[in-house]
């Protein structure tokens, strides 16, 4: 039986905020749309986004432009093998005037974090990352400290770089809602690039706040109202249990993944101006939200099957709801 949408008259006031936000990022970012476009869907579902790609094709530039675009706080942490924990969460500290200890906190306080190179950080350090990133709170010494709203990781990693990184265990990469690769620009857009950046390296410094953090809480609560069929709940569960029966994956996606589809789905379908998802919000969404969690099996390594492959033959052949708007 059809259920009634609640309503979202609020979607247009999404979208031209996302329009906005999105337009200000591209004047650093050259000929990347979809990528932009994705990492705004990962701030809206209260994702966190992790940035894989060569080095030297703005990853970095794209964590800052965001962070720069939201008038609000940004702390940056450049991971290195010698970065504690404490760095990152914060420490307790004797103070001696008032007699007890104080709390100071650390870099993970703030609504958007930029950790660059996050897999140069040891494993005890990364592991000091998940529980604000799963709970949005951080616990020292027995306290627990609540995080603001948005709150957002943006991670970066060079994956041809091997001397002196650690490998990000599969439990953090769980957390992150989306991987991107940026890739290579367009020739007409590298030319642009040239042009653009060519005459000064202080674009990305010019660029102005087009949002601030309340904004951008009113979007995210205006994403959690969008209305999505059972019909593409249960698409959604479909594609991420056949991850778990392929034959060349060794692990499949957790209920976590499939948690983060649904929730970028309805992010995909706010910024569009709809207040409900659609399949084709789905299946874009299935390679960066699920490829990043996936293991192939060795004997599809042997032959060059990558978690890219095998979803592509996913999404061919698990059933597309015929209906998806208007079934509860």
């Amino acid at each position: 039986m059809a259920t009634t949408r609640p309503d979202t008259g609020g979607m247009d006031d999404v979208a031209s905020s996302f329009d906005k936000i999105r337009a200000n990022i591209e004047r650093v970012i050259e000929g990347k749309t979809d990528v932009v476009r994705l990492a705004l869907v990962a701030l809206l579902a209260e994702g966190h986004l992790l940035i894989e790609d060569v080095p030297g094709v703005g990853k970095t530039m794209l964590a800052k432009a965001l962070a720069r675009s939201i008038d609000c706080s940004v702390r940056r942490i450049q991971f290195t093998p010698d970065l504690l924990p404490s760095d990152v969460t914060g420490v307790s500290v004797f103070n001696q005037e008032r007699g007890d200890f104080e709390f100071k906190p650390g870099a993970i306080f703030a609504n958007i974090v930029l950790g660059d190179e996050i897999n140069r950080a040891s494993p005890k350090t990364q592991a000091a990352l998940l529980e604000s990133m799963e709970e949005r709170q951080v616990t020292v010494d027995g306290v627990t400290y609540q995080l603001g709203v948005p709150f957002m990781v943006v991670a970066t990693q060079n994956p041809i770089e091997h001397e002196g990184t650690y490998p990000l265990p599969e439990a953090q990469r769980d957390r992150f809602m989306l991987e991107l690769n940026i890739g290579y620009p367009t020739r007409q857009a590298e030319i642009e690039i040239l042009e653009t950046h060519g005459r000064t390296t202080t674009l990305l410094s010019e660029l102005q706040p087009v949002a601030d953090a309340p904004t951008v809480a009113d979007m995210i609560d205006g994403v959690k109202t969008v209305h999505v069929a059972d019909t593409l709940k249960r698409y959604i569960v479909d594609l991420v249990r056949a991850t778990r029966d392929h034959a060349d994956l060794a692990l499949g996606a957790s209920p976590r993944a499939a948690l983060a589809l649904l929730r970028a789905a309805r992010a995909a379908g706010a910024v569009a101006g709809r207040d409900y998802v659609v399949p084709d919000d789905v299946k874009e969404l299935v390679n960066p939200v699920l490829a990043h969690r996936l293991i192939t099996a060795p004997e599809a390594q042997m032959i060059g099957r990558t978690a890219a492959d095998v979803l592509a033959d996913i999404v061919e052949y698990v059933p597309i709801p015929i209906r998806g708007r208007g079934e509860s």
